[in-house]
């Protein structure tokens, strides 16, 4: 996404703005869910399916960006696909890099909040709160206003 286009020779002036304006974003986005999935991890919580999904499809839209975004080289735009397949993919490129690059982060963001839901401590169950209830005291399942 920020400099992959200068190993296809299409690099340019705009590689350096989106280096640390989509690139960096993308990556802190990326390790954050990592962490967040190695905290549940640790903590014995599975992640399910939905964090490991939502990072496949924000790669791939990530990968489709990559590809798409255009540069401007020589005082022309210019993409990874529209140099492999011809001027005529210029348009194209334009039209489809925007939302590739927003469903990436909307994924990528998904990604994140699903990891996060399974690094979370779970809460305690009714039982569990009765039970504290009845330790600290109180009558009928209800505890003691503190101010009183």
């Amino acid at each position: 996404m920020g400099l992959g286009r200068w190993a296809f020779g299409v690099g340019g002036e705009l590689s350096w703005w989106y280096l640390p304006l989509i690139a960096l974003p993308f990556a802190i986005l990326q390790l954050w869910t990592v962490r967040c999935l190695a905290k549940a991890q640790r903590r014995g919580r599975p992640a399910g399916r939905a964090p490991y999904v939502a990072l496949a499809l924000s790669w791939l839209c990530a990968a489709g960006f990559g590809l798409t975004v255009p540069d401007r080289v020589d005082g022309e735009l210019i993409s990874i696909l529209s140099h492999l397949g011809g001027s005529g993919w210029a348009g194209m490129s334009v039209a489809l890099c925007n939302p590739l690059g927003i469903i990436a982060f909307a994924t990528a963001i998904a990604a994140l909040a699903f990891a996060h839901a399974a690094g979370r401590e779970p809460r305690p169950s009714e039982d569990e709160l009765l039970d504290a209830a009845e330790a600290a005291g109180a009558e009928h399942g209800m505890v003691a206003h503190p101010l009183q």
